[in-house]
């Protein structure tokens, strides 16, 4: 998915009405002079190599995931090492709630990769972009409430709700887009999302398609520079070829399983790090495909036909959390709801009261047709792929005739079931309003549950901690009557390094696919290399 780049500093700027100062001296190839003498005498560069999933593009407006985002691009706010919003470009923000405004008054000096101004015509033109339905991104439920959006001067900006949004500041946390290279492009499949121009404190060097994509550090950046000169994201799709390429000593950092990490506990060249997550594995039923339809009302049985705690005993080695709702890691957590725990004969109870009959080849049947479906697992994750594996085992000793597929390219539309996987660490809303709200931008299942809805809307718009217990309690309460996922187990990250990599934050719990790693990267150094 992405890359990036930096450059000097020209002093002349230019104001003109409604647009950003203009007009610092580029080098050729967007790198200053000085910046590649450096690179030539400085042989004593700190360099970290690592083990990253493949990208097609680097487009965090559109696409939500990706460890490279937080290294190419900032937000207006961010997260720190406790997942608390903090500023970002925004220095300071204000809050009018008589008409549901934020003002934000963003950083001075500040300049893109390529040597223009940041300023709040930047802003302006990234939400409105996430927010155009043309562009189908799944970001967009979170900004759904803005109403109006002003650009003030080049350094103030604000947002006018039309309904309240307690985790708007969270949400601003959203990678902010350079207008000036993307204004008229399509943003689907702009040669941007290539080469990608950021104010992060890292900036694109280079994009070997399917090989890696080299990061080099930003000069400029205006909280402090990095003290690792570059960081390659080497490509390896493969879960088993990480391991194997971190012990031959080809990376520096990598996510392993926990069954490929257990091979570097105790190594003094090496440290594995168990970082807990608020990241969960499930069965996403495909509501869109005419199987669930008719069949709907089997989802309890499979639920209690899983053995979770064997799978997290098997597959993670003891290092995750049976599920049982999306927000067990969260303040907000309602622990009185159905878990559906393991129970093979009241998953047989349900399957016969709904009229399934077991025949003789030990499956259940429903008007001649067999019950059964396939779960498809997304290519290279090896830890989902055993997941989905013992699940569908779990699910055939009960009469549940259950396969796993790895199709080339997930066809959300099409499948029957998927083995999903979300969370995240901060606000509520966050992985809950757009992933199970009807037709949101994350609801790959195509659920839709009017009470759900309304208890999502009313948490989402109320700062009354009180409020947003009960609505979020009810919101868990009739998911679990009428689920979307058939939930398994959070998952550790288990981050393996090599022993002169110091600074990463272990305690800070990570996001899906472990994305949060590089919060602090600023402050990571490669001791001896």
């Amino acid at each position: 998915m992405k890359n990036w780049r930096i450059i000097p500093l020209a002093l002349a700027a230019v104001f003109c009405l409604g647009a950003c100062r203009r007009g610092r001296q580029k080098t050729e190839g967007g790198t200053s002079l000085g910046a590649q003498e450096n690179s030539k005498t400085n042989t004593e560069s700190m360099t970290l190599v690592y083990g990253s999933n493949d990208y097609t593009r680097i487009n965090p407006a559109l696409d939500e995931h990706g460890e490279i985002n937080i290294l190419i691009f900032d937000g207006l706010t961010a997260h720190n090492g406790d997942n608390q919003v903090v500023p970002g470009l925004a220095k300071d923000w204000t809050f009018d709630k008589s008409d549901c405004t934020y003002t934000f008054h963003l950083e001075e000096g500040i300049i893109w990769h390529d040597g223009e101004d940041f300023c709040a015509d930047d802003v302006k033109f990234t939400i409105e972009t996430i927010m155009n339905p043309e562009n189908s991104s799944e970001n967009a439920p979170n900004y759904e409430d803005v109403q109006e959006i002003t650009v003030i001067d080049d350094h103030t900006i604000s947002f006018k709700l039309a309904a309240p949004n307690v985790a708007f500041l969270d949400y601003m946390t959203m990678p902010i887009l350079p207008k000036h290279l993307l204004e008229g492009e399509d943003m689907q499949t702009s040669e941007f999302f290539r080469n990608p121009v950021g104010t992060g404190p890292y900036k694109m060097e280079s994009w070997d398609e399917g090989q890696a994509i080299t990061l080099v550090k930003n000069e400029n950046y205006f909280k402090g520079v990095s003290k690792i000169d570059k960081i390659i994201f080497k490509i390896v799709g493969d879960d088993n070829a990480k391991a194997i390429q971190m012990q031959s000593g080809e990376l520096d950092l990598a996510l392993l399983t926990p069954k490929d990490s257990e091979n570097f506990r105790g190594k003094e060249e090496y440290q594995v790090y168990d970082m807990e997550t608020s990241d969960y594995r499930g069965i996403l039923f495909n509501f869109r495909n005419e199987y669930w339809t008719a069949n709907r009302d089997i989802i309890p049985a499979i639920c209690y036909s899983l053995d979770r705690q064997a799978i997290v005993d098997a597959v993670l080695l003891g290092r995750g959390i049976i599920a049982y709702g999306p927000l067990q890691r969260n303040s907000y957590n309602n622990e009185n709801v159905e878990h559906y725990e393991y129970n093979p004969q009241k998953a047989e109870e349900v399957l016969k009261d709904v009229g399934c009959t077991k025949e003789n080849d030990g499956f259940y049947y429903r008007n001649g047709e067999k019950i059964g479906f396939v779960i498809s697992v997304g290519a290279g994750d090896q830890v989902r792929l055993d997941i989905a594996q013992a699940a569908a085992q779990q699910l055939k000793q009960v009469g549940i005739d259950c396969t796993v597929e790895v199709p080339s390219q997930v066809d959300w539309g099409r499948q029957m079931a998927y083995l999903i996987g979300w969370g995240s660490p901060f606000d509520a809303d966050d992985h809950t309003y757009k992933v199970f709200g009807t037709d949101k931008g994350a609801n790959y299942s195509g659920y839709s549950n009017a009470k759900v809805d309304q208890y999502l809307t009313e948490a989402r718009q109320s700062d009354d901690s009180v409020v947003r217990a009960q609505a979020y309690d009810r919101f868990q309460e009739e998911l679990s009557l009428d689920p979307a996922f058939a939930f398994i187990c959070y998952v550790d990250a288990d981050y393996v390094a090599v022993s002169e990599l110091k600074g990463i934050s272990e305690n800070t719990v990570m996001g899906h696919h472990g994305v949060g790693i590089f919060w602090n990267v600023t402050e990571w150094t490669m001791d001896g290399k």
